[in-house]
C-alpha cells in the first residue's frame, strides 16, 4: 500500500510541478491543424474507396 501511495504522490508531483502543459492559444492551433489533417486523410480514404468501388464494379460487370 505504500508504494501505491508513493507512486500517486509522485504522479501528482509530476503533473503538478515537472509537466509543462500548452498555453490556451497553442492547443488551439494544434487542434485546428489535427482538424484540418483529419479532413485531408478522410476525403483522401472517401475517393480512393469510391474508385476501387468504380473499378470492382466495372470488373463484375464483366463477368455477367
Amino acid at each position: 500500500m505504500e508504494k501505491l501511495l508513493a507512486v500517486l504522490k509522485e504522479s501528482y508531483v509530476e503533473l503538478t510541478q515537472k509537466v509543462t502543459w500548452p498555453s490556451w492559444e497553442s492547443l488551439q492551433a494544434s487542434t485546428i491543424v489535427v482538424l484540418v489533417a483529419t479532413i485531408i486523410m478522410t476525403t483522401f480514404v472517401f475517393f480512393m474507396d469510391l474508385g476501387a468501388k468504380t473499378v470492382m464494379n466495372l470488373i463484375y460487370s464483366l463477368n455477367s
